[in-house]
C-alpha cells in the first residue's frame, strides 16, 4: 500500500527540505509524513515503507500502556524536531497490540511497551533505542545515530566532551586512519552503535585515563565504574565485541532512572544466573556503604554464578511490585536462584556478606510469601495461598485449573468475570476445582 502524497502546504516544505538533502524520491515520498510528525504503520505498509529507507525508528506501543502515553507527546515533539535534520530521520508508530499487527511485534520481538527500535538498510539491520525518552534526549540520541559510526577526537576539549560519566565510550587509537584494525573497528561500531559511543583518535595524550603515549592501534574502553578504562589489542571483529560486551558491563548493576543503565537491566535479567539484588533508597546517608560492600560481595562471590544489582527503590517500584516486596523491609538483599527466594529484610551493610555465604552454603531456608488462608473458601473461584496450596492443589486428587495473577495486572482484571463464569458452570462437579493465586 503507497504512502499518499496530496500533500498540504507543510509537507510541500518538507518534502523540498527532503529533496535538497539529496534523499531519493522514494525517500521523500515515504518520509512526508502528511501533517502527522510521526508515520502511523501497520502490517500493510510496514515492509514497503522500510524497505525504501536506510534509517528509519519505530515505537510498538500499546494503547493502553501509560508509559506510551507519557511517551507520544515527546515522541511527537522529537519527529517535528528531526524532520529539519540534515539528513532527515523518520519516526514511526505501530500498534502492536493490534491483532492484525502480531506478525510485525513477533518479528521484531517486542516483549513490552513502548518498544523503540532503529532500523536501518531498509530492515536489514535492527537495533533497540537505548536513548533518554524526552524530547531532547531522543533528538540528541538519534542525531548520533544516523551520523557517523565512529567520530575524530582532534584535541583534549574534544576528548573532555566526548568522554564523560555517563556511560561506556569506546575510542580506537591508530597511527592512522586506514588498515585492518581501522576497519574492523568502524565495522564493530556501525554495529553496535545504538549501544554505545564509539571515537577514534591518532593521539593518545589527548584523553583523560590511560597510556598517553601509546601509538595504536588499540581500542580504549571507558567506563564510569569498576576500574574507569580497559585496553585491548585483539582487532578481530568478534573479538573486540567480546571485549566491549563483558569489559563494558558493570561488576554490579544499577537500578534507577539513568537511562545509560537500561540496558545493563536487560541484560541483567536476561542471563542464567542467580540473582542478587539490594534495594534501598539512595538518599539513605548508608548508600556508599552498601554500595561497597555489594561490590566486595561480587569481587569475592565471582565464581558462584550471582549477578549483583543495587537498586533505588523509587526507581524500582514495579520491580517491587514484580517480586511482592514491601518499601517497609529496605534496606532489603534479595536472591532470586533456581532453589528459591531468599530475603534479608531492614539490613545494615555489614551484614550484607555474611548473609551472601550462608547462602552460598545452602544454610538459608527459602522464604515462601503467604497470605493467611481465608476462613470462608466457598466461593465458585477459590482462593489458594503459599500455606493452602497442597490442598487445594497438589494434594487434592482433584482436576485443578489454577490462576496466577497480579492485583494490578489489567489482562487479569479482563480475565475475572471470564473465570467466574467458568467456575459456577463447574460448580456441581466435585471432581474440577477453579482457583486463583496472587503471586505478589
Amino acid at each position: 500500500m503507497a504512502v499518499p502524497l496530496a500533500l498540504p502546504s507543510a509537507a510541500i516544505i518538507i518534502v523540498v527540505l527532503l529533496l535538497s538533502s539529496g534523499l531519493t524520491t522514494a525517500e521523500v515520498e515515504v518520509a512526508a509524513v502528511l501533517e502527522e510528525a510521526v508515520l502511523t504503520l501497520d502490517v500493510s505498509n510496514f515492509s514497503e515503507v522500510v524497505g525504501k529507507l536506510q534509517f528509519i525508528v519505530v515505537e510498538f506501543y500499546a494503547p493502553w500502556c501509560g508509559h506510551c502515553k507519557e511517551l507520544a507527546p515527546e515522541y511527537e515533539k522529537a519527529a517535528s524536531m528531526l524532520r529539519k535534520h540534515d539528513p532527515p530521520v523518520v519516526l514511526a508508530k505501530v500498534d502492536a497490540y493490534d491483532e492484525g499487527n502480531k506478525e510485525l511485534k513477533d518479528k521484531y520481538e517486542v516483549h513490552g511497551y513502548p518498544a523503540i527500535k532503529i532500523i536501518r538498510n531498509g530492515g536489514s539491520d535492527v537495533s533497540g533505542y537505548a536513548g533518554a525518552r524526552n524530547a531532547d534526549g531522543i533528538v540528541e540520541y538519534l542525531k548520533k545515530q544516523v551520523g557517523p559510526a565512529s567520530i575524530e577526537l582532534r584535541s583534549a576539549l574534544d576528548a573532555t566532551r566526548s568522554i564523560g560519566d555517563k556511560g561506556v565510550v569506546l575510542v580506537g587509537i591508530f597511527p592512522e586512519f586506514a588498515g585492518v584494525e581501522y576497519e574492523n573497528f568502524m565495522a564493530v561500531a556501525d554495529k553496535m552503535r545504538s549501544d554505545y559511543d564509539f571515537f577514534h583518535t591518532s593521539d593518545a595524550s589527548i584523553l583523560p585515563h590511560g597510556d598517553q603515549n601509546v601509538k595504536g592501534p588499540l581500542v580504549r574502553l571507558f567506563k564510569p565504574f569498576d576500574e574507569l578504562f580497559v585496553d585491548s589489542q585483539d582487532f578481530d571483529k568478534d573479538a573486540i565485541k567480546k571485549f566491549i560486551e563483558v569489559s563494558g558491563f558493570p561488576t554490579v548493576v544499577t537500578f534507577d532512572d539513568e537511562p545509560t543503565n537500561h540496558k545493563f537491566l536487560e541484560r541483567y535479567y536476561s542471563t542464567p544466573s542467580a540473582k542478587a539484588m539490594l534495594f534501598l533508597r539512595f538518599s539513605d546517608d548508608r548508600v556508599e556503604a552498601f554500595k561497597s560492600q555489594m561490590h566486595e560481595a561480587a569481587r569475592q562471590l565471582s565464581g558462584n554464578n550471582i549477578s549483583f544489582l543495587i537498586g533505588d527503590v523509587s526507581a524500582a517500584e514495579r520491580a517491587f511490585q514484580y517480586f511482592g516486596l514491601k518499601e517497609s523491609d529496605i534496606p532489603l538483599l534479595l536472591v532470586i536462584a533456581s532453589t528459591g527466594k531468599y530475603l534479608n529484610p531492614t539490613m545494615d551493610p555489614d551484614q550484607l556478606i555474611p548473609w551472601m555465604k550462608q547462602y552460598i552454603y545452602g544454610n538459608l531456608t527459602p522464604y515462601v510469601k503467604s497470605e493467611p488462608i481465608p476462613k470462608v473458601n466457598d466461593q465458585p473461584v477459590k482462593v489458594v495461598v503459599a500455606d493452602n496450596i497442597d490442598d487445594i492443589v497438589f494434594n487434592s486428587g482433584k482436576n485443578v485449573l489454577l490462576e496466577f495473577y497480579a492485583p494490578w495486572c489489567g489482562h487479569c482484571r479482563k480475565l475475572a468475570p471470564i473465570l467466574e463464569e467458568v467456575a459456577v458452570s463447574f460448580r456441581n462437579d466435585e471432581d474440577i476445582v477453579i482457583a486463583k493465586m496472587s503471586i505478589l
